[in-house]
């Protein structure tokens, strides 16, 4: 038994067994930039327009079978400004800790399409071109502030990417490939040893808002999770002990590939990031997380493998409430995503949710709770509900089957009470909140099947089902709020999951919001 399973229990004991340093307090004068800084480095613009229009939300969950649609600069360039670019500013009276700091330009509030723990956005996205794209090869960094590569590397370095990669790989034959990795200083910060779990859910929310787009426009995104972490970290110049290597998404490339696959080369990039932080800390167990799942990283598992980790059926013989069918979701992706974001305590019970917009938030919710690429077409993850406000259902907490789409009753009677009592913070009140939807992994089952590394792939798959949640309360026009500070012990217990091995990572409120608030709101892109 590895490490990750020492891990993630004491992740879901932290409500009551607090996790060292328990006594930490981040210094915030002294945080890091929430991007990498590459000084001396040319940057290259990216297209600001020219991607067509997508078809919305339902054909973004769908996904093409076929794939017939390939990239370009300017897709690429609308793919990443809607994702992880910056796209408005945004200053609301809500219930949050930050908002006293707000109003102040350097503390200012940057909305972007994908969600992230803390609003510490640690992902960074890099674009390793080979001779079919437009620009001239090379290794380049996505600026987010800019909406703009930086270019770390000249030359066609794909032959690395690949060869890191290795035989059985997702995705397309292609010269094109995204890599995103994580600075764990840019989170750890502020959540420490807990950071590990945030990231990682962080790189599903990405991964997932890219599916999202790209298959509403007939294009298809697949993730490799296994690779040879080490090659892929010297190639990017980083300490992988520092900054570790999540996933890679090969891109089919529009026009004719180019001819010749370059030689893989123990090439690396020779820019390094300026940290601004003075004390950069370690913490053990996010080092040691790091290092145990990345020990088996070329290891991937076989298309099987994840069987015996699969969710289970609905359990039997409880009473079913029948869900009406899901309103469409016509809302095209891109608005969806621009619109998005956290509701922060202005949830109103006195306007409940209909059992339609419940439906489409829950159906939605499991299409996008398997990430694809190599991590294999299992559904890993079950979802469950606390409905308090929702028109046509008795308040209580439900077992989601998706197979019958219907509710599935566990306990009845209202939830607002011990919602509340177990919620760690004071930005919400989950009282007024319509409904609580909860995914729960079987999380030692995965890392029975697929060893450590598989502890990246249960918070990917939770982080994709919270993004497309958000982005479906959006399309919606319900507010939307996602939290990790809750006892996940006490939900075992109120769902009855003892035995079955069901882990609650996360919670997901949605409801609709008082209105006429009051928000600043100022768009960029």
């Amino acid at each position: 038994m590895g490490y990750a399973h020492e891990y993630a229990t004491a992740i879901l004991h932290r409500g009551r067994i607090p996790m060292d340093p328990a006594d930490f307090v981040p210094n915030w004068s002294d945080g890091p930039r929430k991007t990498k800084f590459y000084p001396g480095t040319d940057s290259l613009p990216l297209p600001d327009c020219g991607y067509p229009a997508d078809a919305g939300l339902d054909r973004g969950l769908a996904r093409p079978a076929d794939g017939d649609g390939a990239f370009d600069l300017p897709l690429l360039s609308g793919m990443l400004r809607d994702s992880y670019g910056l796209t408005g500013r945004r200053l609301g009276v809500q219930a949050n800790t930050d908002l006293n700091a707000l109003p102040f330009y350097p503390l200012a509030n940057w909305s972007r399409g994908t969600a992230s723990g803390g609003g510490l956005y640690p992902v960074a996205v890099h674009w390793v071109s080979g001779p079919g794209a437009p620009v001239p090869p090379g290794v380049h960094y996505y600026s987010t502030r800019h909406h703009a590569m930086r270019r770390l590397l000249t030359g066609d370095v794909t032959g690395e990417v690949r060869a890191a990669l290795g035989d059985g790989a997702p995705g397309p034959d292609t010269d094109q490939y995204l890599v995103l990795s994580v600075k764990y200083w840019q989170n750890a910060f502020k959540y420490n040893n807990f950071s590990f779990h945030a990231v990682t859910m962080d790189i599903g929310a990405c991964v997932q808002t890219w599916r999202m787009w790209a298959g509403a426009r007939g294009l298809r995104v697949e993730p490799a999770l296994w690779f040879d972490e080490e090659r892929l970290g010297r190639l990017l110049g980083v300490d992988t002990a520092q900054e570790g290597v999540f996933a890679v998404v090969p891109l089919k490339w529009a026009g004719t590939p180019a001819a010749g696959t370059p030689a893989p080369a123990p090439v690396t990039v020779r820019h390094r990031d300026q940290e601004r932080s003075r004390t950069v800390l370690t913490f053990d167990a996010l080092r040691r997380m790091q290092a145990v799942t990345a020990a088996g990283a070329t290891e991937r598992p076989a298309p099987e493998a994840l069987d015996p980790a699969a969710a289970h059926p609905a359990v039997p013989d409880r009473p079913v409430t029948a869900l009406p069918p899901c309103p469409p979701l016509t809302t095209d992706v891109r608005t969806a995503l621009r619109d998005r974001r956290s509701s922060f305590g202005r949830f109103d019970a006195r306007h409940p949710m209909t059992a339609g917009q419940l439906a489409a938030c829950l159906a939605a919710s499991a299409a996008g709770s398997t990430i694809g690429g190599d991590t294999g077409g299992q559904r890993l993850a079950k979802l469950y509900a606390f409905v308090g406000h929702v028109d046509g259902i008795e308040p209580g907490a439900y077992e989601y089957d998706p197979a019958a789409h219907t509710l599935c009753l566990v306990k009845a009677g209202a939830p607002g009470g011990f919602l509340q009592k177990n919620y760690f913070l004071s930005n919400y009140n989950l009282e007024q909140a319509a409904a609580v939807l909860v995914p729960t992994v079987r999380t030692e089952a995965v890392l029975d099947a697929v060893g450590d590394r598989g502890y990246r792939l249960v918070n990917a798959v939770v982080g994709a089902i919270a993004q497309t949640t958000y982005t479906t309360a959006s399309a919606l026009g319900v507010g939307c709020g996602v939290a990790l500070g809750f006892d996940n012990i006490s939900y075992i217990e109120e769902l009855g999951l003892d035995g079955t091995g069901e882990a609650p990572l996360l919670i997901m409120m949605i409801g609709n919001e008082r209105p006429a608030p009051a928000d600043f709101r100022y768009e960029i892109a």
